[in-house]
């Protein structure tokens, strides 16, 4: 494969999408200290549209800059390999897991750290190094695809468990999770499941079937239905649709009765925001940064202490996941059709998609 592509959305509304031609990999020049990366596969989840919708706020659009900049590339969590290289850091063959863009390749200035590698290119700046480190790793059919899946939403589903649980809401009794379908949330409510709390989902209709089977949650409850919630307080909700009305009806519903109300993501894009000068009765939303989370429990626990539980949590989680169905999508027409179905909502939540640039990969 010679000539590339990259993915592109607008930023005012990722249901735009624009496949453009990328310059030629094996003549793209190279500055002292980069290397091209050609992309073998990533990830594509609800998560990635919350990036997108994010954009602007947390720096997300910074990762893989375009121009003109109305438009961008929404990061993804995938594999690279070196192709092409001018830094003695970064020879040719390495392979990595970490943040790539919805392209066939990209240029990075990857240096070595005590732990592995990050990009210093200039426009990453300032970017939380969760999302800037780059993992050497050997391909592992066994783990890979579930890593790219699972690895960055677990991650968060961990630390949001960690957070409440250090938060030890005195009496709490119930934990409410919306966008229950999305893998974020079903990590969070295994999690918290360990604990014996109960955990209610609010999802759309279509998705009630399912998730019933899976045994995540003890409730479910539609969106449409929210009116007649009830459920055991003092109870937590957090948030992970992103939909205002949703965060409204919650706290309308519970007043009182809500301890806590995070906000976490943000897979919904139509929802207009709530009316000026109409305040939520019960706590004031807080919002949850996964690598601010990651940040202050490597400082408490360190480096090696905190992978280990991760990973040891996420083996078990994966173990118990055999509703998971892994699917495999190759080049950029099949990455369309994918990425259509998750920015509008039909994704269907058993599904793990993994996108192939490469219409020949095997």
């Amino acid at each position: 494969m010679s000539m590339g592509w990259d993915f592109l959305v607008a930023r005012d509304n990722l249901e735009r999408v624009f496949l453009e031609p990328s310059s030629d990999p094996v003549e793209q020049p190279l500055a002292p200290g980069e290397a091209v990366l050609t992309v073998e596969r990533f990830a594509l989840t609800a998560n990635n549209i919350t990036y997108g919708v994010m954009g602007e706020a947390l720096g997300y659009w910074r990762c893989f800059p375009t121009a003109p900049d109305w438009r961008g590339r929404i990061p993804a969590w995938g594999y690279a390999r070196v192709s092409r290289s001018s830094s003695p850091e970064a020879p040719v063959g390495l392979r990595f897991f970490g943040l790539v863009p919805m392209s066939t390749h990209f240029v990075a200035r990857l240096q070595r750290t005590g732990s592995g590698y990050l990009d210093a290119a200039t426009h990453r700046a300032g970017l939380s190094p969760f999302y800037n480190r780059y993992t050497r790793v050997e391909v592992d059919e066994s783990f890979d695809n579930h890593r790219a899946l699972l690895r960055p939403l677990f991650t968060t589903s961990f630390l949001l468990d960690d957070m409440l649980y250090e938060a030890e809401h005195a009496g709490t009794r119930t934990v409410i999770l919306s966008s229950a379908s999305s893998k974020t949330a079903m990590g969070l409510a295994w999690l918290l499941s360990r604990h014996g709390m109960k955990v209610v989902g609010l999802t759309s209709r279509k998705n009630l079937a399912l998730l019933g089977g899976l045994g995540l949650y003890q409730q479910l409850v539609p969106y449409d239905a929210m009116a007649g919630l009830w459920v055991e307080t003092p109870a937590v909700f957090v948030d992970f649709a992103g939909d205002p009305a949703v965060v409204r009806g919650i706290h309308r519903q519970l007043k009182d009765g809500l301890r806590q109300s995070t906000l976490v993501g943000g897979t919904h894009q139509r929802t207009p925001p709530p009316a000026k000068g109409d305040p939520l009765p019960g706590p004031t939303p807080t919002f949850f940064f996964a690598p601010d989370r990651l940040r202050k429990r490597v400082t408490d626990w360190g480096l090696e202490t905190f992978e280990s539980r991760l990973a040891e949590a996420m083996k078990a989680f994966v173990a118990a996941s055999s509703w998971l169905r892994i699917e495999h999508h190759r080049g950029p027409e099949a990455l369309k059709a994918v990425y259509r179905d998750v920015v509008t909502g039909q994704a269907r939540p058993e599904a793990g998609h993994i996108i192939w640039p490469d219409p020949a990969s095997r």
